[in-house]
């Protein structure tokens, strides 16, 4: 493993465990929509220059007409992928990233960050349903994941969950229909310009549920601005970016592992910040939960690569 490399997936880890603080404390000043909204346009502008600057040099000119035309009509079918796939990545993001903002409302922070990490159990089990096997420490982390929710969620009277509990939970769900978007979509397209496409697709769907359920302000997005610029500008634009950089050429069983610190960033987070505790139960949660995500990512036979999108 490239030690730059590694030092690149934990900062995008340790960006994406405190923005689960710049998601709480946003809903100070602004609701989920809005702020989501804000967010995800800021991600989407981050990554333009990226985009152009990565797109410089690839001209596509042929030496003789046929070539050309050859070369334009590729090129015609290319954009088609790319924009079908950054309009199905950026409405599932939209739906996930929005679940999430509104259950952070009412769990805390570390228990939202473990949730949400369980779209990398949910990831191989809905694989399931398209044929695809489970191994045994696939289903040992299932049963482990199952165990940490519990401990997790199930701490109302009469073991009832918490209303944010839930929310987060479909969250992880959506996480997961996220990743298998990507998983599809990804070989064919550039990855940067897909991810700035669904940047700009969710925010604009939630800026549109932020027209009819909320009533925004200047004033308080304004209010906002330092939570609401880190979820954009750091979890959104910088965060993916160093992604890319710090998966290419590296091992992805280890790049996912790295990647999964981004739950116990939270809790710490949650902790240093927000001045927020687990009691024991919750804390023997966290760790059952943390042992599923590691077995989740052990290859059976081979190597799986997976792709982790959050914040």
């Amino acid at each position: 493993m490239k030690l730059k490399n590694g030092i690149f997936l934990f900062i995008t880890a340790a960006i994406w465990g405190v923005a689960f603080v710049a998601q709480s404390v946003g809903m100070d000043y602004v609701g989920p929509l809005t702020f989501n909204c804000v967010r995800s346009l800021l991600g989407g502008l981050v990554l333009v220059p990226l985009c152009l600057f990565m797109g410089r040099g690839r001209g596509s000119a042929g030496k003789n007409g046929q070539t050309e035309e050859r070369g334009v009509r590729q090129a015609a079918g290319d954009r088609k992928t790319l924009l079908a796939g950054g309009l199905c990545c950026g409405l599932a993001l939209c739906l996930a990233s929005n679940f999430q903002q509104f259950g952070i409302q009412y769990t805390t922070v570390g228990k939202a960050g473990f949730i949400t990490a369980c779209y990398i159990v949910i990831v191989p089990v809905i694989g399931l349903f398209f044929g695809k096997k489970c191994s045994p420490l696939m289903a040992l982390a299932v049963a482990l994941s199952l165990a940490g929710l519990y401990l997790l969620c199930m701490t109302g009277r009469g073991g009832g969950i918490n209303r944010g509990d839930l929310l987060v939970l479909v969250c992880a769900f959506l996480f997961s229909v996220h990743i298998m978007v990507i998983d599809h979509f990804s070989p064919m397209v550039d990855g940067v310009k897909m991810s700035c496409i669904q940047f700009f697709v969710s925010g604009i769907v939630s800026g549109i549920g932020m027209v009819l359920f909320e009533e925004p302000q200047a004033e308080q997005i304004a209010a906002a601005w330092m939570p609401v610029l880190y979820a954009g500008v750091m979890s959104c634009g910088v965060a993916y970016t160093l992604q890319i950089v710090g998966q290419k050429g590296m091992n992805p069983t280890a790049a996912s592992l790295i990647l999964s610190l981004e739950s116990s960033i939270s809790v710490l987070a949650g902790w240093a910040i927000l001045g927020q505790q687990l009691a024991v139960r919750e804390i023997l949660g966290c760790v059952l939960m943390f042992g599923a995500i590691i077995l989740a990512q052990v290859p059976a036979g081979t190597a799986r690569d997976k792709e982790a999108l959050t914040g």
